[in-house]
């Protein structure tokens, strides 16, 4: 009998909400009362989740960020770090208030980037290194099946299926399959 799959957590980081909320509203010039009354909350509302109290739901924080006129993804992506790992069932979700349903976002694209997007299948042997991208790349790799030992030159972490990593691609980094049959997604960001 299979084990069920990890259970992803139903809610962000609210310190993550609230520091995106104030920064967005402020570069918007929004008071708490014009930013509210846009977004069709209360104010007392905006005030708590600027505060990290409360639970959004997925449609409270959507309504905030059309009125702030930037992406969902800006009021609920984690913090920049060198090397980003999120393991499988472990990622920040933000929960429906109308169905059972947790979006898990991974990465946003930032404004002018271009991504590419490989399948890589992979064996265990010898580690695949590569050179530095151009600067501004960024690579975000998530595992299909088997194992990978990847990353940055003295930052690699080895990562189980489902395992998701963002890391810096402008410098020297490598991708090693530890067990037979690795498959990973392989997504390059160009800025």
């Amino acid at each position: 009998m299979a084990e069920p799959p990890p259970r992803v957590p139903d809610r962000l980081p609210m310190e993550w909400i609230a520091a995106s909320l104030k920064r967005e509203r402020a570069r918007a010039g929004l008071s708490l009362s014009e930013l509210a009354k846009r977004a069709g909350i209360a104010k007392s509302t905006l005030s708590q989740l600027e505060a990290a109290s409360g639970n959004p739901n997925v449609e409270t924080l959507w309504a905030l960020a059309v009125a702030l006129g930037v992406p969902f993804s800006a009021l609920v992506e984690p913090p920049v770090q060198s090397v980003q790992v999120i393991r499988a069932g472990q990622g920040p979700g933000v929960a429906s208030g109308q169905a059972s349903f947790v979006g898990i976002l991974l990465s946003a694209s930032p404004p002018g980037a271009r991504r590419d997007i490989y399948q890589i299948r992979a064996e265990p042997g010898s580690a695949r290194t590569a050179e530095p991208h151009i600067p501004g790349t960024v690579e975000h790799l998530i595992v299909g099946t088997g194992r990978v030992k990847a990353g940055p030159a003295g930052e690699e972490v080895e990562l189980d299926p489902g395992d998701y990593m963002a890391y810096r691609g402008d410098v020297a980094h490598s991708y090693e399959a530890l067990a037979p049959g690795t498959t990973f997604v392989l997504v390059m960001q160009h800025v």
